[in-house]
C-alpha cells in the first residue's frame, strides 16, 4: 500500500482539477461552513487542517466560531439558516459540543443532504473517518470479501459506521469494546486480516502482547497527545504488512473524506 500522505496528495490533485473547472464554468460554486461551539485543542487542530485543505483546493468556506455558552435554541436557529441557505453546499457541526446542547438533537437537525459528517441517521453520506479509511483501502485494491475485520471501539462516529461499511463489503466483522476480555481480544486480533483501532488510549495495542498475521493491515484511528507528542492507539512497528502512522495517517484520510462528501453533495443535490 502507498503511504497515506502520498495517497492523499495524489487524490487532492485529482480533486483540484475538478474544482478548478467547476469554478470557471459553473454559476454556483462549492461552499462549506464549519460550525464550532468549543475551544477543544484537538478540534482547533483538526479545523485548522480542514481549512488548509479548503484553501489549497480553492473551495469557498466559512468558520462560524460560536460562544461556548450559546443556547441550544440559538444554535438550532443557525443550523436552520444553513439548511435553507442555497449558497451552502454542505456544513458540519464540530464535536464535542458544550453540555447544554444535546448532540443527538443537533445531528437530527442537520439537513441530511448537507450533512457532510454523515451524523444524521438519514444522511446519505458515510461518516468522514470510515469513508476515508474505506476509500483508501479500495483505491489500494485491498481485497475485503470474506476476510476477517476486527474493530476496537463502538462509537457512533467510527466504530459502528465502520462495521456497517465493512459488512457491506462482505467482510466478517467483529467489534471489540471495554467489556471484551483480554483473552478474547487476543484471539480475535491474532486471527484478523484488517484491524481498526479507535479507542483513544495511547499505545493500547502493544507489540509484545500479540502475534499478528504478517499480512494483516492495521488502521490506527487514535490521536493522543503525550508529553507534547501525538501518538496513536497502537505502538509503532507491529510487524504487519501495513500500519497507518500517527500523525499523518487517518486524520488526513478523514479530511479528504470531508472533501469527497462535499463533491458528492454538489453532484447529487446541486446545492
Amino acid at each position: 500500500m502507498v503511504e497515506i500522505s502520498d495517497y492523499v496528495h495524489n487524490k487532492k490533485e485529482e480533486v483540484k482539477g475538478f474544482i478548478s473547472s467547476l469554478n470557471k464554468n459553473s454559476k454556483k460554486n462549492l461552499k462549506i461552513v464549519i460550525v464550532q461551539v468549543n475551544d477543544d485543542e484537538a478540534s482547533n487542530s483538526y479545523i485548522k487542517g480542514k481549512i488548509k485543505d479548503l484553501c489549497e483546493l480553492g473551495i469557498s468556506h466559512q468558520l462560524l466560531k460560536l460562544k461556548k455558552d450559546i443556547s441550544e435554541n440559538a444554535l438550532f436557529e443557525i443550523i436552520d439558516q444553513l439548511n435553507k441557505d442555497e449558497s451552502v453546499t454542505g456544513f458540519i457541526v464540530q464535536l464535542p459540543l458544550p453540555p447544554q446542547i444535546d448532540e443527538n438533537k443537533v445531528k437530527r437537525m442537520i439537513d441530511p443532504k448537507k450533512d457532510l459528517d454523515g451524523f444524521n441517521p438519514l444522511s446519505p453520506f458515510l461518516s468522514a473517518t470510515p469513508k476515508g479509511i474505506l476509500t483508501f483501502l479500495k483505491d489500494n485494491r485491498y481485497v475485503m470479501v470474506g476476510k476477517n475485520a476486527v474493530i476496537i471501539g463502538r462509537s457512533d462516529i467510527v466504530g459502528k459506521p465502520m462495521a456497517k461499511a465493512l459488512l457491506n463489503e462482505n467482510m466478517n466483522v467483529t467489534i471489540l469494546h471495554s467489556y471484551t476480555t483480554k483473552e478474547d481480544r487476543k484471539f480475535y486480533l491474532e486471527h484478523a486480516d484488517l484491524i481498526i483501532v479507535a479507542v483513544g488510549k495511547p499505545y493500547f495495542i502493544k507489540k509484545d502482547e500479540y502475534k499478528f498475521k504478517k499480512d494483516a493491515v492495521i488502521i490506527d484511528v487514535g490521536i493522543n497527545r503525550v508529553n507534547g507528542h501525538l501518538i496513536g492507539d497502537c505502538e509503532p512497528d507491529l510487524g504487519v504488512y501495513f500500519q497507518s502512522p500517527v500523525p499523518r495517517g487517518v486524520g488526513l484520510l478523514t479530511r479528504l473524506a470531508l472533501i469527497l462528501n462535499l463533491l458528492e453533495a454538489y453532484k447529487n443535490y446541486g446545492f
